[in-house]
This record gives C-alpha cells, sequence and structure tokens, in this order.
C-alpha cells in the first residue's frame, strides 16, 4: 500500500476502497505536503459516509495541516453542512462535551441613533463628539465601538441584561451560527447529494 493510498481514495470518493484501506491497516494520521489528513481531505470534499467511517475508526477530528484548520473549519468553508455539524460533535465528544465555535468575531454596523434608544445609553467621554448618524458597530460581547475591530475604541460596555435583550428585541442583534454563513444553494446541494 502507498503511502497516499488513503488520502488518493477518500480524493476520489471511493468509499469501498476506504474501507478496504482502513480495514488493511491505513494510517489515518497520515499527512500530505499541506499536512491535511485523510480526515481533512474527507471533510473538505463533503463526503459524510467517508468522514463518519473514519471517525469510527479513530481518526483525530482535531488534527489540523500546516493551514491550522481543523477538519471542521475546512468542511464549513467548502459549504458542507451536514459535514459540520457530525465533525461538531466528534469534537465535542473529544473535549468532554464542549463543543466550541470558531474563533471568528461578528459584528454588525448601526447608526448611533439606533443604540441611543436605550433607556440606559451611556456613552464613554471620547464618544460624545459622536453624531446621531454616525456609525458605529455593535460586537459579540454586546460592547460598542467606533472601530469595527473588538476592544478598539469602546464607546459602550455597560453590558447587561437589559442591553442584550435591547439588543435582540430592538435591534434584533444574533450572532449567526457558523452554519448561518453556509450560502443556502450550497446547503441544498449537499442535502440532495
Amino acid at each position: 500500500m502507498s503511502q497516499m493510498e488513503l488520502i488518493e481514495a477518500i480524493k476520489s470518493g471511493n468509499q469501498k476502497a476506504v474501507k478496504e484501506l482502513i480495514d488493511a491497516g491505513a494510517d489515518l494520521s497520515q499527512q500530505d505536503k499541506q499536512g491535511w489528513t485523510p480526515l481533512n481531505w474527507a471533510a473538505g470534499s463533503g463526503h459524510l459516509e467517508i468522514v463518519e467511517l473514519l471517525l469510527q475508526h479513530g481518526a483525530d477530528p482535531l488534527a489540523v495541516g500546516r493551514d491550522l484548520r481543523t477538519p471542521q473549519m475546512i468542511a464549513l468553508a467548502a459549504g458542507h453542512a451536514e459535514v459540520v455539524k457530525h465533525l461538531r460533535q466528534a469534537e465535542a465528544q473529544m473535549k468532554n462535551g464542549e463543543a466550541e465555535q470558531s474563533d471568528r468575531k461578528y459584528c454588525t454596523a448601526y447608526h448611533l441613533s439606533d443604540l441611543r434608544r436605550y433607556s440606559a445609553w451611556k456613552e464613554k467621554n471620547e464618544a460624545e463628539s459622536l453624531a446621531d448618524d454616525d456609525v458605529v458597530f455593535l460586537h459579540q460581547d454586546y460592547t460598542v465601538t467606533k472601530s469595527m475591530w473588538a476592544g478598539e475604541d469602546v464607546i459602550f460596555d455597560d453590558v447587561n441584561e437589559d442591553w442584550k435583550n435591547f439588543c435582540s428585541t430592538e435591534l434584533r442583534f444574533v450572532v449567526p451560527d457558523s452554519l448561518d454563513l453556509i450560502p443556502r444553494a450550497a446547503e441544498a446541494a449537499s442535502s440532495a447529494a
């Protein structure tokens, strides 16, 4: 058996060959030139059955290549929602039930006048020169900044349940799950396959 035979079988989507190679003792942690493992390739190709097969035989869902992406991150970037869901579960099992979201940061832009409608709104001193029509950024931690970068030029950080409720009900602010970012066309295509 050649060193990359398992990865080649996965790239071609040949589930039977993958099973035969695993049964013959193929190395599930082998890496290609980019450092991708068989599970990375299966995730990126959207082969759910092969992903399941690899996981059942001990493939590491947390292994990363040189690009430092887990199989779940690769599947997400490729738009394979069902594979992402399955890999999330596998990661949670590896981490004793603690599923993690990616380190992706999220914010939404608003006119300052929209935020000033909050009854307990109190800006930090440096924000006093801002006008109602200035654009500011509400971050996933519910702080507000002049910059789109979290923690930079903070103008409001009095985060409490009332503020969070205002943001969700009045502003319709919600941090999307990573799966929400997959275009619906890609999701429909993967479920039809």
